[in-house]
């Protein structure tokens, strides 16, 4: 009897513990169920949502560009950039221009002092007279030889002459010319002039100063024909065609955003980070661009009609992309005890009825025009409320009012 009296209480201890283990695992399958659906939904009261200013709206189809991000810099092609020098080394006389000065082509910049450039116009005026007796005698000579008069060698002698006075008048013609002196005349002065219309930048010599040959004395810049030299990786090389807009703006000047337009595309990789230079025209005004400014640029490769919501309406958790959804079948009176709440003074404060936001992720693509491209990755219904203003509160209350990312 005692057995048997044990062995019963042993079994009331034994379904207790399990109905106690069975309660504890419910409520555990339940907490982790409350968890997982926590993150996914959140339910706000009427008075809250207009509170934060939620506001719902749908899927709409809007035409955007598809863009590729890419960093440069602006340029001047070559034939628009000179760095001036001089043939001939001498002493500066004069300087006549300051940087940051616009000179015209052919304007002087300077001038140098060289003893040699009056010997150069010295020997170019004896060649002349020489040229000038030795034409009359070869004329003469010519005569005299037609009528057997005087021998044939005495009329070649003087063609010869006369052929290597040219020669030597030329000579010193071609290096007065490219020295940018006047032939007749005389003087030891050799003007610096520029080659090109453009602003004056560094100027590398001082008056009174010895100017060597080969060594760049003023650079001279014609901001007119501005243009880009963007990098673009390997990557996004096939998308890049000449035509292609581009709108940049300076990265350390305003946000202003500037037009250009891709003119030519390099067949060889830039540097060692695989990128290749595309070369951009700039269609605005260039007046106060430089060469040499860093840019960030985006390249419009296409324009395309794709689903879309405002960008506020995408939010990112991670590095996964969602919008909230009204779900519906919510609308009933939340509980007595949560709605109603009895006032220091007896009043009776209703909270109002529940709303419930659902997330959903999305693939996202392009941004353009305060619009984001959306990819629903599960079904939503057609007639979805979907939230596109006040998603990030949405988000940070699902994380328990946590950070969130933007």
């Amino acid at each position: 009897m005692k057995n048997i009296i044990i062995n019963k209480s042993s079994l009331l201890i034994l379904s207790f513990s399990l109905f106690f283990f069975v309660s504890c695992g419910k409520k555990e399958a339940a907490e982790e169920h409350e968890e997982e659906k926590s993150e996914t939904e959140v339910a706000l009261t009427e008075t809250q949502a207009k509170t934060i200013g939620i506001e719902t709206g749908s899927i709409e189809m809007k035409n955007l560009n598809t863009i590729i991000k890419a960093n440069g810099y602006t340029a001047v092609p070559p034939q628009n950039r000179a760095d001036v020098s001089t043939l001939i080394g001498g002493v500066v006389k004069d300087i006549y221009v300051l940087e940051g000065t616009f000179v015209t082509k052919d304007k002087t910049l300077a001038t140098i002092q060289n003893l040699e450039v009056s010997e150069m116009q010295e020997e170019y005026q004896s060649a002349v007279a020489n040229i000038e007796y030795l034409e009359q005698e070869y004329k003469r000579q010519k005569t005299l030889t037609d009528e057997n008069v005087n021998p044939r060698k005495a009329f070649q002698e003087v063609k010869s002459k006369l052929a290597s006075e040219r020669a030597k008048a030329q000579a010193a013609k071609n290096k007065l010319q490219a020295l940018n002196v006047s032939p007749n005349g005389s003087t030891s002065l050799v003007p610096i002039v520029a080659p090109i219309s453009g602003y004056v930048g560094k100027i590398s010599i001082t008056k009174g100063a010895f100017a060597e040959t080969g060594i760049t004395l003023f650079e001279v810049v014609d901001n007119t024909q501005m243009h880009l030299d963007l990098n673009v990786f390997e990557k996004d090389l096939g998308k890049i065609s000449v035509g292609q807009e581009v709108d940049f703006v300076l990265t350390n000047q305003s946000n202003k955003s500037i037009k250009g337009k891709i003119f030519g595309i390099n067949k060889s990789f830039s540097n060692e980070s695989k990128t290749v230079a595309v070369h951009a025209k700039i269609t605005s005004s260039t007046k106060d661009l430089i060469s040499g400014m860093y840019v960030a640029a985006n390249i419009n490769i296409s324009n395309q009609t794709v689903p879309a919501l405002p960008k506020d309406a995408v939010v990112r958790n991670g590095d996964k992309y969602f919008i909230y959804i009204q779900e519906e079948g919510h609308e009933e009176v939340a509980k007595k005890e949560t709605e109603e709440h009895e006032h220091k003074e007896g009043e009776i404060h209703k909270e109002g009825k529940e709303i419930h936001f659902r997330a959903v992720e999305v693939a996202v693509g392009t941004t353009d025009l305060g619009y984001t491209e959306v990819k629903v990755i599960e079904e939503i219904p057609s007639d979805a409320k979907i939230v596109i203003k006040g998603a990030y509160y949405l988000l940070a209350q699902s994380k328990g009012g946590g950070e969130h990312e933007h």
